[in-house]
Formats: structure tokens, C-alpha cells, sequence
């Protein structure tokens, strides 16, 4: 099933107009169908296929656009203000998508599966909730990518009098300019106009995977996940190049030394060019796992 998920995904991400929504479902389906669920009384659930699981998310998206558009013919909204309101009326509200502080701790907040069935999850999930049923209505709704916190622009964020902001993490509420700057300089980082541009879906993606690959990099007992995120981030057409290095360091902590030294090296040669000491450093990694063979 991994194979079949994983060149689904591959294609997709290097498609024309790759779509976010599938991208992560297919990421889920990592966790999702290797790793049996529980009824209430402690039976094994049967694992289903991927189609059916994307299946399943898909009627989820479908259906809770469809209580958008029943909200849109009675209300009519004429401002983007105004779409915002009635998203997090239904949304927010209705549907009850929102976030705690706790979720961050759970790695079920960064799979889509989950995340619709919880209606709980981490501000990118549920930004890229709110864009997916919005699109399904008939709705504009981008995800805007701040450092540390995923929020989404309700309209036109090309056009500064044609958008507002809002904060799908916390049931929808309106943020001004000033409160997204506040959230921007509380992660650490420097507040520009710019940050507002609508987020591009294969960088989505990448982020989703990077909040996976930290969950799991906190956890090692769980550095299977770690590797099958990082795995995934290698696929799409763009990601950082130490991905490589993460990998073959996961596949040495998990045990295959062969494999991780031999990954290693690879990435060692292509430091050669530019940072000498760190090929170095990483080749004496890569000498001591292939040691640990003996």
C-alpha cells in the first residue's frame, strides 16, 4: 500500500496544479493504513484501502461545503467580512473546527483523516480545511503561511481592500493587520506586508511534513514516522537538500547502518562544492555506522 500511496503522491506533487487536499491525505495514508485502529471494546478494526480512506475524506470536505452553501443562499454575503463571518459561523461554529494548545502534542493534528473527524488540528490543517470547503462553495479562501502560525485570507489577498483576515485555529476569528503582526513577532520573526501572500500548495505541503517530521523528531520512539515524512518531503519537485542527511541519520537510528552510511556519502559529495568541513564531519558519521555493522 505504501507504494501505491507513495506514486500517487509523486505524481501529484509533480503535476500542473497540484492539489494540497490530496497531497495530504496521501501523507496520512502513511500513518493511517499501517497502523490498525480500535473499536470500544478492544477489537482490531480492518484496515481499509486508500481509495476508500481518500473516499471518505472527500465526502467529508463535501459535505461540510454543502452546509456553506445553504449558509450562502440564505444570507447572501457581500463583503468579504461578511464570508468570514458566516465561514466561521459554520465552520467555526456549527461544525465546531478549532484548535488547543494540546493538539500540538498530538501527531493526529497534522493528518487530514484525523483532523476531519476530530474537527481538531494544528492552524495549517485547519486553514487548509477552510480553503478546501470554501473552493468546493464557491468561495475564495487562501492559506497564508506566517511563521508559526497558519492562518487564511477570506477574498483576494492581491488586492488589500478585497480580503480580510481570519484565524481558523481559533473558530474563525477576524484578525486585524496588527494582530497578524503581533502573532508574526511572537514567533520570533519580523513582521512584513508581504507575508500575506497566499501560500503556494506544494509549500503547504512541505510545512505539513515539517510539523510531522518535528513531532516525530521529539519522539524517538517513533523515528518510523520521522522517516516516512522525510520521505515523502524528498519527493516533491522543491525541498531543502539536509533532507537527504536526515534521512540516511534515521535510517542509522532505526538500524539499516548500510543503507544510512551509503546515504551519507552521497550527501557528502554534494558538500565537496561548498562546505568542505561538513563533508568531512559527515563522512566520519558515515564511517561510523557502516562500523557498527561489525
Amino acid at each position: 500500500m505504501t507504494e501505491q500511496s507513495r506514486a500517487r503522491f509523486r505524481a501529484e506533487a509533480r503535476s500542473e496544479q497540484p492539489d494540497p487536499v490530496l497531497l495530504c491525505m496521501l501523507a496520512a495514508a502513511e500513518h493511517t493504513l499501517a497502523s490498525p485502529g480500535y473499536t470500544e471494546d478492544g477489537r482490531v478494526e480492518p484496515t481499509p484501502t486508500l481509495d476508500a480512506l481518500l473516499a471518505a475524506c472527500q465526502a467529508a470536505l463535501d459535505r461540510h461545503a454543502a452546509a456553506v452553501r445553504r449558509a450562502v443562499a440564505e444570507r447572501s454575503p457581500a463583503t468579504p467580512e461578511e464570508t468570514a463571518a458566516l465561514l466561521a459561523a459554520v465552520l467555526g461554529g456549527r461544525e465546531r473546527f478549532h484548535g488547543r494548545q494540546s493538539d500540538y502534542r498530538r501527531l493526529e493534528s497534522s493528518l487530514l483523516p484525523d483532523v476531519l473527524r476530530r474537527r481538531r488540528g494544528l492552524p495549517i490543517m485547519l486553514s487548509l480545511v477552510w480553503s478546501a470547503v470554501a473552493a468546493r462553495a464557491g468561495l475564495t479562501v487562501h492559506g497564508i503561511a506566517l511563521p508559526g502560525h497558519f492562518i487564511v485570507a477570506v477574498g483576494n489577498p492581491q488586492q488589500p481592500e478585497e480580503y480580510v483576515l481570519a484565524d481558523p485555529f481559533h473558530g474563525g476569528r477576524l484578525l486585524s493587520t496588527d494582530d497578524a503582526a503581533a502573532l508574526v513577532v511572537a514567533s520570533g520573526h519580523a513582521f512584513s506586508p508581504d507575508l500575506f501572500t497566499a501560500a503556494q500548495p506544494l509549500d503547504v505541503v512541505l510545512r505539513v511534513l515539517g510539523n510531522i517530521r518535528s513531532w516525530a523528531a521529539d519522539r524517538p520512539e517513533h523515528a518510523r514516522t520521522q522517516l516516512w515524512a522525510t520521505e515523502l518531503a524528498l519527493l516533491l519537485p522543491r525541498h531543502p537538500a539536509q533532507l537527504r542527511l536526515e534521512r540516511a541519520e534515521i535510517l542509522v537510528r532505526t538500524g539499516d547502518f548500510l543503507a544510512g552510511a551509503t546515504e551519507m556519502e552521497a550527501y557528502a559529495q554534494i558538500l565537496d562544492a561548498f562546505d568542505p568541513d561538513s563533508a568531512r564531519r559527515v563522512r566520519q558519521e558515515a564511517r561510523a555506522a557502516r562500523h557498527r555493522l561489525n
